[in-house]
């Protein structure tokens, strides 16, 4: 197991920069000398001079800052050495030519200091802007997020339109043909997004509640410009998506590819949202960016969403005619899985390899990997796994808590039987499920069945095999949680997130529940009672993180730890999954949107260290 901590700002110079410039002095030298010795007017002098000099740079930083040479000490040791070498050559050999290049030199070395300094300033003046402009609109953040005043109408408007079939003519160059149909596509800069794409039909009417079924096999075509509805979901105060349109009809992907077409089939990358399994989905602005295409243009991008709250894991079985709805205890693990599969089944039709399938996920989306990375019905989907904070532990180990959570459903909607749920209309139920969540959360069960009850032990025993692993863990998530839910409700969250550690290890290991209740009351001596139970949620779940890369080393897997310690502009807003993904995906404006400012270096740094064949290179920026 390796482990990488990483993340500070870009530095202005390195040396191997100065290295490289040493060399690219004499390159320039040269290249203007040796043309004004051989009587070639001047402006001619000077075009040979750029252009062979600024090649020479450029191979130069190709070889400096490969991956080879990054990576490995000694590599990039003889590198310096060969530098080294070939500028007293070339010193020697202008010496006794009578050549003079040191003036180039310190030309050179100005060149290297002086931009990257006024670059910088000019980066920090802009950043600063970007952070008074945030602060004007959240404060010191201690309302959390709030998102009720930043969004238009009109954008909602367009945002919340719908796919159609098409019937007529359409634009072959936007289409792409899978096994379920045709889907037309449209172009946003050199990108092609295809929004709104069923993977399964549609769970409505008699499929509520029962597990994703395939789709038949299509040659209808359809418009894929519009994103599907999001799941039936809590409204929390922090979720954009209370203003896109929810639907049980909600089983729907999005791609996103080069618009320039190649032959060579690219590696895909899957994003499973986050949400605590109760909100989300593949419309947040997070996920996109303008430049995604620019940033990773040998990669095919997907995002799906999936069922959640009390449609996708729910336990009926107790409920009379509950036993004609076996699969509700995961439904949303499920809807995973149907997923993964279509992606399999169709991505080379855009490009993509079904045999490069990378997936990340943060929070529930990266508990969700953790699942099914030792699933025996996800078996192959995927080879590499990123996820930034998600222990499986952290579910639910028998059904009591969704039979429980079924139970208190029957008595908000004032129902005693299955027929009476399946009558009700999908508003009655969302009203419900608003009420539930702070007391009685949805979420995955370990049922031996679908996941194993013991994913440590299943770890250890090499269920997870094949798959290679970034597990990545931030430093303050409390303060993404607390923005989400709000300050009058993160007293209630926090205490029952605890409640549920000390019950977990009351049963399991009651030595370590002793310990956690006698560390919240040493730290209530110097802090309140709600501080101290967060810091320990937030510690456990790091060192459960710990726990979880451990095990799966122990099964064989190679796994990379990523710890993301950026601070926040404002610190009541936290810094963690929202941040990591929207840097991740070069998104400026959704990190934006959630109160930080996208570092660039960080973006670079974070892009290398995760790329999608999950080479860790060691990019100049790294701080290790």
């Amino acid at each position: 197991m390796t482990f990488e901590r990483m993340f500070s700002m870009r530095k202005l110079f390195t040396i191997d920069d100065l290295f490289i410039a040493l060399v690219a002095a004499v390159g320039y030298g040269f290249s203007f000398e040796i043309p004004k010795i051989l009587g070639y007017p001047e402006w001619l002098c000077i075009v040979v001079c750029l252009v062979i000099g600024m090649a020479l740079e450029g191979l130069e930083y190709k070889i400096v800052f490969s991956e080879t040479v990054q990576n490995k000490p000694a590599y990039r040791f003889t590198a310096f050495a060969l530098l080294i070498i070939i500028f007293f050559v070339a010193m020697y050999i202008a010496t006794t030519t009578g050549v003079s290049i040191l003036n180039y030199v310190e030309e050179q070395f100005q060149f290297v200091i002086i931009p990257p300094i006024l670059i910088f300033a000019f980066n920090m003046a802009l950043r600063q802007y970007r952070i008074k402009k945030i602060r004007e609109r959240y404060g010191d953040g201690s309302d959390g997020f709030v998102f009720d005043n930043q969004i238009k109408q009109s954008d909602l408007d367009e945002l919340n339109q719908q796919n159609r079939q098409i019937h007529g003519a359409f634009d072959n160059d936007l289409a792409v043909k899978t096994k379920t149909g045709i889907f037309v596509g449209i172009r946003e800069k050199r990108a092609i997004f295809f929004s709104g794409i069923p993977y399964a039909k549609p769970p409505i009417g008699e499929l509520r509640w029962k597990a994703p079924e395939p789709l038949p096999e299509s040659e209808e075509v359809f418009e894929a410009k519009y994103f599907g509805a999001s799941a039936i979901q809590v409204d929390y105060d922090g979720s954009i998506l209370k203003h896109h349109r929810q639907s049980e009809d909600c089983l729907t992907l999005n791609i996103c590819v080069e618009s320039k077409r190649s032959e060579q089939k690219k590696p895909v990358l899957v994003f499973f949202h986050h949400g605590d399994f109760t909100y989300g989905g593949s419309a947040d602005p997070l996920f996109y960016s303008d430049d995604f295409t620019k940033i990773y243009p040998n990669t095919v991008g997907v995002i799906f969403n999936y069922r959640l709250g009390v449609f996708g894991f729910i336990d009926f079985s107790e409920v009379p005619g509950g036993e004609k709805y076996p699969d509700t205890l995961n439904l949303g693990l499920l809807d995973q899985i149907a997923a993964l599969r279509w992606i399999k089944e169709n991505i080379s039709a855009f490009g993509g390899d079904p045999e490069q399938i990378t997936v990340m996920g943060f929070e529930s989306g990266a508990l969700s990997l953790s699942l099914l990375a030792a699933c025996e019905q996800a078996k192959g989907l995927f080879q590499r796994a990123f996820i930034f904070y998600g222990d499986p532990m952290f579910t639910y180990g028998t059904p009591e808590t969704s039979r429980n959570l079924a139970k208190k459903l029957l008595q908000e909607t004032a129902t005693t039987t299955m027929e009476e749920l399946m009558r009700l209309s999908t508003q009655r139920l969302k009203e419900a499920s608003q009420k539930l969540v702070m007391d009685l959360a949805s979420g995955p069960t370990r049922d031996g069945k679908l996941i194993p009850l013991d994913m440590y032990t299943a770890y250890q025993n090499g269920a997870a095999s094949g798959i290679e692993f970034i597990i990545g863990i931030p430093s303050n998530e409390r303060q993404i949680y607390k923005s989400l839910v709000g300050e009058k409700k993160y007293e209630d969250f926090i205490s029952k997130e605890i409640d549920s550690i000390v019950r977990f290890l009351d049963d399991n290991y009651p030595a370590e529940a002793k310990a956690v209740k006698a560390y919240i009351a040493k730290q209530a001596a110097s802090m309140s009672e709600l501080e101290a139970k967060a810091k320990m949620y937030e510690q456990f779940y790091t060192l459960s993180t710990y726990r979880c890369a451990q095990k799966l080393t122990a099964g064989g897997n190679k796994v990379h730890l990523l710890y993301w310690n950026v601070k926040p502009p404002i610190e009541n807003l936290g810094s963690g999954t929202v941040d990591v993904l929207a840097t991740f995906c070069g998104s400026r404006k959704g990190v934006e949107l959630y109160g930080n400012v996208l570092n660039k270096s960080c973006s670079e740094n974070l892009r290398v260290e995760t790329s999608c064949d999950f080479s860790i290179t060691k990019s100049k920026e790294s701080t290790l």
